[in-house]
């Protein structure tokens, strides 16, 4: 598994905890501390536990998945929540993880699909379940998406993210293709970028020959660097300030030592990842734009979820 994989891997399954690792040289007062801030951003779901139509899974209880080598999945979400706004989910990613394979699948979901809110019973696009219902709503209209169960979700404030990119000295990308938003211009190839640089790098979309898609890229790419750059903290203060943005900017369901669990128990297990996208066609209704997914897509994502999480291996032919 290539390093670039890894940090996808480390990204989403311990947001958190990965910052921790990297700081272990500091000590217990740094465990300590890391452990607090775990549980600042716990915030566990109130929804009904969702079951497949054709598939039957039974949801781990807390703490259970750990070290039972069963598969699972996560639920990442990059919010724009500016000040005034609710927020929307601006990245949308599932994150499929079976131990037995040794390999996990990351799937892309464009903000602007149009379907059914699950809680509101309207067609609407998909980042607005979470302006109107917050977690519990977003999680399950993308269970009623994909006709899947999420296991675990992880929601990141890509406004505060910006702060812990200060803190870390800036972040380092490849841009594809020059481009200007909002008065900034970024040119194409290497670039560092500030905090509120990197911000306004992964909200451009319009003029991304790939949409969101590409917007979705970037996003992922920032937070990835994030990663990167937080295994060369060694400052007791910066570590400090950088936990303290965390808490304040990132919540998951997934507790402290669940995490710890996740990473020393699965991590060393996955040996790959491979992405995928959801294949659809823009379309204006009302003069609004969609992502339009028909059902035999739908289905075929199903299927590709569902027998990436069966606990056989395949068979060699």
């Amino acid at each position: 598994m290539s390093m670039k994989q890894k940090r996808v891997l480390i990204t989403v399954l311990s947001i958190l905890l990965v910052v921790g690792l990297s700081m272990a040289g500091l000590g217990w007062y740094a465990y300590n501390s890391i452990k607090a801030t775990a549980n600042k951003v716990y915030e566990p779901t109130k929804r009904i536990t969702y079951v497949s139509k054709d598939t039957e899974v039974t949801l781990p209880e807390e703490e259970a998945v750990a070290s039972d080598n069963l598969p699972f999945t996560v639920l990442l979400m990059g919010v724009d929540e500016r000040t005034g706004d609710v927020g929307r989910t601006d990245t949308i990613m599932l994150l499929a993880v079976n131990p037995v394979k040794n390999d996990a699948l990351l799937l892309s979901i464009p903000r602007d699909t149009r379907t059914t809110l699950i809680g509101r019973d309207v067609e609407d696009k998909i980042n607005h379940a979470y302006a109107f219902g917050g977690v519990n709503m977003a999680v399950q209209t993308v269970e009623s998406l994909l006709d899947y169960p999420v296991d675990y979700y992880v929601k990141v404030n890509m406004e505060g993210f910006a702060k812990v990119v200060d803190l870390l000295g800036g972040v380092e990308v490849n841009n594809p293709f020059a481009f200007t938003i909002d008065g900034q211009s970024y040119e194409k190839g290497p670039l560092k970028l500030t905090g509120e640089r990197a911000l306004l790098y992964s909200r451009m979309r319009y003029d991304d020959p790939r949409g969101d898609l590409g917007r979705q890229n970037r996003q992922r790419d920032i937070i990835q660097q994030v990663m990167k750059n937080a295994l060369t903290v060694s400052s007791l203060t910066k570590a400090n300030s950088m936990l303290e943005e965390i808490g304040s900017n990132v919540k998951t369901d997934i507790s402290f030592d669940t995490m710890k669990d996740l990473l020393v128990n699965y991590r060393p297990k996955i040996e790959k990842i491979s992405q995928q996208e959801i294949k659809g066609r823009g379309a204006r209704i009302g003069g609004i734009y969609y992502y339009m997914v028909d059902q035999a897509e739908r289905n075929r994502v199903h299927d590709l979820i569902k027998e990436h999480q069966q606990q056989t291996k395949p068979v060699k032919k």
